[in-house]
């Protein structure tokens, strides 16, 4: 977006935390700074069908954004694929909304990041509920029937 000033993410570890910080707070502008300025980006969101382009997920988290909720993100069992350009970042999201007790059916998340002449940028986000009973590690909190997707 014009006039916004874009951090330089290192790694891709560095765009990640970003992209977590910012969907914690709400922050649409942080969330952009993640994310490639590239009509070839996309992002698909529990149960929503995929949108592409800059513009498109812009929008597509200010109304995520715009619902207020204050969540907090657990990520476990994550793996990653990298090379030079490409990495590639999958893990379980645990997400409580603020005044619950316990987090939500768990989503599995895959998050892919470029390496750009300004670092290292999101170019992709799929989000799905995970299957229940899916989430491995030994001690997950147990699926909750009847939990909503929060993104």
């Amino acid at each position: 977006m014009p006039g916004v000033k874009k951090a330089l993410f290192s790694s891709p570890q560095d765009a990640e935390a970003a992209f977590y910080e910012a969907f914690t707070k709400c922050d649409l502008d942080a969330m952009m700074s993640v994310w490639a300025d590239d009509d070839d980006i996309y992002c698909v969101h529990p149960g929503a069908p995929r949108v592409s382009g800059v513009e498109k997920v812009r929008e597509s988290w200010r109304r995520i954004f715009a619902a207020g909720q204050t969540l907090r993100f657990q990520l476990r069992d994550q793996q990653s694929v990298q090379g030079m350009m490409l990495a590639v970042h999958s893990a379980y999201e645990y997400i409580t909304v603020a005044g619950e007790q316990r987090p939500a059916n768990p989503v599995i998340a895959t998050n892919v990041y470029q390496r750009t002449e300004r670092g290292w940028r999101m170019v992709a986000h799929h989000a799905s509920p995970a299957p229940a009973g899916s989430a491995s590690g030994g001690g997950d909190p147990e699926p909750l029937r009847g939990a909503k997707t929060l993104h």
